[in-house]
C-alpha cells in the first residue's frame, strides 16, 4: 500500500488533497462520513457502505418516497443523491405500486364536461377517441402522481407517428369511480364529446380541381315501327232473292229450269 500525505483542502472546502511520495501526483479524497468515522477511530462507521453512511443522513427513505410519489422517477432520484439505483428502488417500489393503482383507477373515473360528468368513463371515452382518429388505444401509457395539495395529476401518454405525446388529467377519487378534469388541450380533445378538435394541427389539404361537366349526350329515338296496314274487309255478297214467279214456275234466278 502507498502512504498518501495530506497537503490541505480543495479550493471547495469539500475534499482533502494528499499526495504520494512523488510531488506531481495528486489524490483528493471527498470528507465524507467514513473519513471522519476512521479520523474519530470508529470502526463501525467506517466500515458503513457508501449508501448506508450518505443516504439516511442526505436523503432518508422518506424523502425519497416523497419524490418518487411526486412524480420522480428511479433513476432521477438515484443520480440527485449520488446512490446506485437498487437503493432507491428498495424503498420506491410501494410508492410506485401506489402510482400504478391510482392511474387505474382514474381510467374508471368519469370525465368532467361542460354539463357535468360524463357516463362513459375515462378509458371507454380514451378509446373511443384514439380510434376515431386513428389510432391504437393498446399502445398509450398509463401513469399518475401526487400533487402537493393531495390530488393525482394522471398522464396518458402514446406515440404517433415520430413524435410523443402527452394528455394530463386531474382525479379526484368519489362515489361511482370519482371525476377527472382535463388539465391541457390533450386532454381537452380526447374527452371532447364531439371530437371537434384533432390531437395534432394537420395542414388543410388543397381543394381538388373541379371537372367541367360532360356536354349531356343526346339520344336520338329510334323511329318507331310503322303499324302494319289491316287487310280491308271484303264484304260478302248476299245471295241473290229469287223473285216470286220463279219460285211458283220452279225457274232459278238464273234463268235455269
Amino acid at each position: 500500500m502507498r502512504e498518501l500525505t495530506v497537503v490541505g483542502l480543495d479550493v471547495d472546502g469539500k475534499r482533502i488533497i494528499c499526495e504520494s511520495d512523488d510531488p506531481n501526483e495528486k489524490f483528493i479524497l471527498r470528507a465524507d462520513d467514513r473519513l471522519r468515522a476512521a479520523v474519530r477511530g470508529d470502526k463501525s462507521g467506517a466500515s458503513q457502505t457508501r449508501s448506508d453512511a450518505e443516504v439516511p443522513n442526505v436523503l432518508p427513505p422518506k424523502e425519497i418516497q416523497a419524490r418518487i410519489r411526486a412524480g420522480a422517477s428511479v433513476e432521477q432520484v438515484a443520480e440527485s443523491a449520488g446512490v446506485d439505483i437498487s437503493r432507491v428502488e428498495r424503498f420506491a417500489h410501494p410508492v410506485l405500486l401506489e402510482r400504478s393503482r391510482a392511474a387505474e383507477l382514474a381510467t374508471a373515473a368519469h370525465p368532467v364536461l361542460a354539463d357535468g360528468p360524463a357516463v362513459l368513463t375515462l378509458l371507454e371515452t380514451i378509446t373511443s377517441a384514439l380510434i376515431a382518429r386513428g389510432l391504437d388505444p393498446d399502445s398509450v401509457n398509463w401513469d399518475a402522481w401526487r400533487n402537493e395539495d393531495g390530488r393525482w395529476t394522471v398522464q396518458l401518454s402514446w406515440r404517433a407517428g415520430h413524435s410523443d405525446n402527452a394528455a394530463h388529467f386531474r382525479f379526484t377519487p368519489g362515489a361511482h369511480g370519482g371525476t377527472v378534469t382535463a388539465f391541457d388541450d390533450a386532454a381537452c380533445a380526447l374527452i371532447d364529446p364531439d371530437f371537434a378538435t384533432p390531437l395534432r394541427p394537420v395542414a388543410a389539404l388543397a381543394p381538388p380541381a373541379k371537372e367541367e361537366p360532360a356536354p349531356p349526350v343526346q339520344v336520338e329515338e329510334a323511329p318507331e315501327p310503322p303499324k302494319p296496314a289491316r287487310a280491308p274487309r271484303t264484304r260478302k255478297g248476299k245471295p241473290p232473292v229469287p223473285a216470286w214467279e220463279d219460285v211458283l214456275l220452279g225457274v232459278r234466278s238464273s234463268g235455269q229450269r
